[in-house]
């Protein structure tokens, strides 16, 4: 078993207890589905519910951080502490139609070095609550699923590559430019896969079932537990431009290091 720190312990109970909660209310939506009302009104509940079990559980073993929630907002906390950034449910849309592909996020990001700015994610955990599995990273002790230890696919070839990414939808996203991306791609790879939680897609691919992963328009919950995870698992990541601030940019291009310059130079050509 990895020697893992206490903070991804506390992170890991926390996702347990939340989890726990929302796998009954999963049981509750897949009943909701037939009604008239329909699930949409339980579900905000649901993710609103695991939000506030998160945020009490981490909030008591470290009083002081500060938080990135996706429903409550930013909640800032002492001076110097680092802060929680928070997904409770990730896949939601999966959720609302009883698809049981759906995780927790948690991630640590520290302070800068001027102890204002913010850092370096330095510990993350994606729990998938159906499947029971954690999969968690720390900066220098790699990439685990559970006591496994991740490393990114060793495929060099596109033609054998299957890439995940997010398709937009009712305002998300630029259509336009997602479609020249994926049509760049498409030729060019053995498929790709739209699963619809960018947590797990970036924890799949740092275990090598994907190869590849790409996608804008993304908040730092979706993402900031699992882009530690792939660089921990041997990976690269970046915006679409190749520079290395993929979460203040909102997008990512995700790979091992042998796909991730063949995918770039399709990439920056579509978007020419």
């Amino acid at each position: 078993m990895p020697a893992h720190s206490a903070l991804i312990t506390v992170m890991e109970r926390a996702a347990r207890k939340a989890g726990s909660r929302l796998r009954r209310d999963f049981g509750e939506v897949e009943h909701l589905q037939v009604s008239k009302k329909g699930p949409a009104d339980f579900v905000s509940k649901a993710d609103m519910r695991a939000e506030r079990i998160l945020y009490d559980e981490l909030q008591k073993v470290r009083p002081g951080w500060g938080f990135v929630l996706e429903e409550g907002g930013m909640i800032e906390g002492e001076e110097g502490k680092p802060r929680w950034i928070v997904d409770p449910l990730d896949g939601t849309t999966n959720f609302l139609h009883g698809i049981p592909h759906f995780a927790i996020s948690i991630a640590v990001q520290e302070r800068g070095l001027d102890g204002v700015s913010w850092g370096k994610i330095t510990s993350g955990l994606i729990y998938e609550p159906v499947s029971d599995q954690t999969w968690w990273a720390e900066m220098d002790k790699g990439a685990w699923l559970g006591d496994k230890r991740l490393r990114v696919s060793a495929r060099r070839d596109l033609s054998e590559s299957i890439l995940a990414t997010g398709i937009p939808f009712q305002g998300h996203g630029d259509l336009a430019e997602w479609s020249r991306i994926f049509g760049a791609f498409a030729p060019q790879v053995a498929g790709i896969r739209r699963f619809g939680a960018a947590s797990l897609d970036l924890a799949w691919l740092a275990a090598g079932r994907y190869d590849g992963f790409f996608e804008a328009d993304l908040q730092v919950w979706d993402v900031a537990a699992g882009i530690l995870m792939v660089r921990e698992a041997g990976g690269f990541v970046t915006d679409y431009t190749g520079g290395s601030e993929p979460i203040a940019q909102r997008e990512i291009l995700a790979s091992n290091e042998a796909l991730h310059s063949k995918l770039h130079k399709i990439l920056a050509r579509a978007l020419l």
